[in-house]
């Protein structure tokens, strides 16, 4: 105290200056027009600027709501181009009663959305984690997806983040999938080469394609519904046993630059699950019996 108190005596005068200093520019300014209007203009300018850097600031720190918005929007706006496809179909009288309960199945699903924190392109068996887990719904074997399209299956979860098995994984799943509009369909693998392609095995030798049509998932399984992306026809092979085909497809997820995605939880599995684990139950007792 005796220190601040001997400071302020020794620099009393440098205070006193600031403050006759500051009270003659406010006098200066406020009874003298042109002054008046300078100050008020640069005032705005300075003011402004602090705006715009203000805004700037708020706009960046909202890029990571505004990228789910849109991952989410672009899922769901491919969802309803599958709908509004086989639509059409049925009022032109083509649809048949299987393509009628995949349109029925889209509305089982709900999406989770999320974000990639840690990913690998180079590995034979790539793994991603989302920063999604258990206690915001995600289960193990729960389908991913992005606005591009399919991206892998949920592997293991923690309270807060799941691990994720992308299509990039020799091990991943065996993602069931068909050509789009011919309802031949096969399983989607990778051979731990390219990160661009995969290939989808199986698909049945009187299958009637071409190059460049587009390949998605058929909504067979619980993992994904009917008509998410997968990707593009760029090579047809035979397979090694020559009954089937062999297709490699450019896929349509870029998972170089892969931010936001939606893991898509089907609401109807924990049912569908139980009533399993009821009939393999009422089996074993029957077989016991």
């Amino acid at each position: 105290m005796k220190n601040l108190l001997e400071f302020l005596r020794n620099h009393f005068h440098w205070f006193l200056f600031a403050v006759l200093e500051v009270l003659s520019l406010v006098l200066v300014f406020q009874y003298n027009n042109y002054q008046n209007s300078v100050w008020f203009s640069s005032a705005n300018v300075v003011t402004g600027w602090l705006y715009e850097w203000n805004s700037a600031v708020e706009s960046f720190f909202s890029l990571k709501k505004v990228n789910e918005d849109l991952t989410l929007r672009n899922f769901y706006l491919e969802r309803q181009v599958t709908q509004l496809r086989r639509l059409y179909a049925e009022a032109t009288e083509t649809v048949d009663k299987q393509e009628q309960q995949e349109l029925e199945k889209l509305e089982q699903y709900q999406l989770i959305a999320a974000k990639v924190v840690t990913s690998e392109l180079h590995k034979t068996n790539n793994l991603l984690t989302i920063d999604r887990g258990a206690d915001d719904g995600v289960e193990a074997g729960m389908g991913v997806a992005c606005g591009q399209g399919v991206v892998g299956v949920v592997h293991q979860t923690s309270a807060h983040y799941s691990i994720v098995i992308p299509v990039l994984n020799t091990q991943s799943s065996r993602i069931s999938c068909a050509i789009r509009n011919r309802g031949y369909f096969g399983v989607l693998r990778w051979d731990g080469r390219d990160a661009g392609y995969a290939y989808v095995e199986d698909i049945p030798r009187h299958a009637r394609f071409k190059r460049g049509e587009w390949v998605e998932t058929n909504g067979y399984s619980s993992i994904f519904p009917p008509g998410v992306l997968v990707g593009q026809i760029k090579e047809v092979y035979n397979s090694r046993d020559g009954l089937s085909y062999r297709l490699k497809v450019r896929l349509s997820t870029d998972f170089g630059r892969l931010r936001d995605v939606v893991v898509i939880s089907d609401k109807t599995i924990a049912e569908r699950m139980r009533l399993m684990q009821a009939a393999r139950d009422s089996l074993k007792l029957n077989v016991n019996q």
